[in-house]
C-alpha cells in the first residue's frame, strides 16, 4: 500500500508538472485558428509559422541575445565578488562576530521586495545614464545576486578544511593563491548549484527589465514576450513559441552542470 500511495504522489507530481508544458509546446505548433476557435486538444495542423513570426516580426532573437549576455554576464560577475565575499566571512572573525551581521545585511538585499526599491533603482540608472542598456541591467542583477551567493558559498566554504589552506600556505602559496587552487575546485559543485539558481532567477526577472528597457535593443525575454499581449487580444501561438525557445538555455545549463547541481545540493547532508 505504501509503495501504491508513493506512486500515485510521484505520478500526480508529474502531471501537474508536465502538462503545462505539452499545453505550451502543442500550442506552439498550432494555427491560431485552433487556438482561438476551435481550441482543439490535440493539434490537427502543425505549423512552424508561430516560431518564424516570432523572430521575423517580434525581434525575438535580439531578446534572447540579451538576456543570455546580461543573464550571463551578472551571474558570473556576483560569482566571482559574492565568493569572495563568503569566504571572508567564513574564514575570518570580526570584532563582535560582526561577519554574522554582514551576511545578513547582504541578504536582505534579496528579502525585500523588489516592488519597494524599484522607483530608486529606476533613477540611479537614470543618472549614471543606462538605461535601456546591457550595462544597466547588469550592474541591477549583479548587485541582487550578491547578496544570495554570499548565503549560498558561505556554508560550502565552512565544510572545507581550513588545514588544507594553511598547507598550501606553508608551502609558500599566499592565501589568493590557495583559495584559487585549493578553495574553489573543492567548492565547485557549491559554484555550480549556486550559479544555476543564479541563472533561472536572473534570466526570469521580469520587473526590472520592465523598468529599465524600453526597445529591443535592450530587452530581455520576459519583458520581449509582454510585448505580445495587445489592447486588445494576445498572440497565444507566439507566446507559447518565446515560452519553449526561452525554456531551452535553461534546459540546456542545468544538463551541463546536473552532476556538479547534484553534489552541490547534497554537499554537506551526510557527516
Amino acid at each position: 500500500m505504501r509503495r501504491v500511495l508513493v506512486a500515485c504522489a510521484l505520478v500526480f507530481a508529474l502531471v501537474v508538472t508536465l502538462v503545462p508544458l505539452v499545453w505550451m509546446l502543442e500550442t506552439s505548433v498550432k494555427p491560431n485558428r485552433e487556438i482561438t476557435q476551435e481550441t482543439t486538444l490535440v493539434p490537427e495542423t502543425l505549423t512552424l509559422d508561430n516560431y518564424r513570426r516570432l523572430f521575423a516580426e517580434r525581434h525575438f532573437g535580439s531578446y534572447l541575445t540579451n538576456s543570455i549576455v546580461v543573464t550571463g554576464a551578472s551571474v558570473l560577475v556576483s560569482l566571482v565578488i559574492g565568493s569572495l565575499a563568503a569566504y571572508a566571512i567564513a574564514r575570518f572573525r570580526l570584532w563582535r562576530r560582526l561577519e554574522r551581521r554582514i551576511g545578513l545585511a547582504l541578504l536582505t538585499v534579496r528579502i525585500v521586495p523588489a516592488i519597494v526599491i524599484v522607483v530608486p533603482v529606476y533613477l540611479l540608472i537614470l543618472k549614471l545614464g543606462l538605461l535601456n542598456t546591457w550595462l544597466g541591467l547588469i550592474i541591477v542583477y549583479t548587485a541582487f545576486n550578491v547578496g544570495f551567493v554570499v548565503w549560498m558559498m558561505e556554508s560550502f566554504f565552512r565544510e572545507i578544511p581550513v588545514d588544507l589552506e594553511e598547507a598550501a600556505m606553508v608551502d609558500g602559496d599566499t592565501r589568493l593563491g590557495a583559495f584559487r587552487r585549493i578553495v574553489l575546485p573543492l567548492a565547485a559543485p557549491g559554484l555550480a548549484a549556486t550559479a544555476i539558481f543564479g541563472v533561472i532567477v536572473t534570466f526570469n526577472e521580469f520587473l526590472f527589465a520592465l523598468v529599465l528597457t524600453s526597445t529591443p535593443d535592450a530587452m530581455t525575454v520576459p519583458r520581449g514576450t509582454s510585448t505580445l499581449i495587445g489592447r486588445i487580444d494576445v498572440d497565444w501561438g507566439a507566446m507559447s513559441a518565446a515560452g519553449v525557445i526561452a525554456a531551452l538555455p535553461i534546459v540546456f545549463f542545468a544538463l551541463a552542470v546536473q552532476r556538479h547541481l547534484v553534489r552541490g545540493l547534497t554537499l554537506g547532508a551526510v557527516k
